[in-house]
């Protein structure tokens, strides 16, 4: 007699997964989560994307303005006397054109450019120091009303952001004794010489005085001081950068032997 197969033994019902339940404290969790990064990236965004885009309009607008001064010399002139230079026995430097008028606030007078901050670092210097200056696209660092101009005896002083808006001074830290701070205006080129760094509260204001920290004594040295924030991305502190004037040439013998190249470049 055959043997039948034997026939199958039907598999166990797998009982369903238990359905997830989502819980209020996880749903606000993911939600902070994904707040958090787009945070991040917004930050991201306005402190290195929206700063180099801001930055290098900033340094267009300065190499236009430069231009523009260059061409209008070679067509009118300048009313300077000649190029200033270091007399031997007492290292002074010959008297330098000083703009006398008073800027309208807002207004464009100058070009800043610092190759220790890059080869596109060039700014426009403006008179005032409010945010609508130090932001603005077409400016970026602002003149201390009631500071002295370039070239001018006493204290020369300017402010720029460091980690936004540009950063015009976000390398402020780096100066090394001896840099070259250039200033050109529409008249002559100054060359101021890097001396000092110090860290101060931001209510010292002292370091705006015609001799810095000494507002009582008169000035005999033309000084030029860039303050910024520090650290980086914070306002706790201001950096303070102190020069003194070296050396000064009028707009028609063109810009300072050390920077033509650079300048050269400008506008290209």
């Amino acid at each position: 007699m055959s043997r039948s197969a034997a026939a199958p033994v039907p598999a166990a019902p797998v009982p369903p997964s238990p359905r997830r339940r989502t819980s209020v404290i996880g749903v606000l969790g993911e939600l902070l989560l994904t707040a958090g990064a787009l945070v991040l990236l917004f930050l991201g965004w306005q402190l290195w994307w929206n700063d180099a885009i801001t930055g290098a309009q900033q340094s267009a607008a300065a190499s236009d303005l430069s231009v523009a001064w260059q061409e209008q010399t070679r067509t009118h002139g300048d009313g300077t006397g000649g190029e200033g230079e270091r007399d031997g026995a007492d290292g002074a430097v010959a008297e330098p054109p000083v703009d006398a008028d008073v800027r309208p606030y807002g207004e464009a007078f100058a070009v800043m450019y610092v190759p220790r901050f890059g080869d596109d670092s060039q700014r426009t210097v403006a008179e005032g120091t409010g945010l609508d200056v130090l932001n603005d696209v077409d400016t970026g660092v602002g003149h201390y009303e009631g500071t002295q101009m370039p070239g001018a005896i006493g204290n020369f002083a300017i402010a720029a952001h460091r980690s936004a808006y540009g950063g015009g001074m976000h390398e402020i830290d780096r100066l090394r004794l001896g840099d070259g701070i250039f200033i050109q205006t529409a008249d002559a080129w100054y060359t101021y010489r890097f001396r000092d760094l110090e860290y101060v509260t931001p209510d010292t204001v002292g370091v705006l005085a015609s001799v810095p920290h000494h507002p009582g004594l008169a000035a005999v040295d033309r000084i030029i001081t860039l303050t910024s924030c520090n650290p980086l991305y914070s306002t706790a502190e201001r950096i303070i950068a102190y020069g003194v004037l070296e050396s000064w040439r009028p707009a028609s013998a063109g810009p300072p032997d050390e920077i033509a190249a650079a300048v050269a470049e400008w506008g290209r």
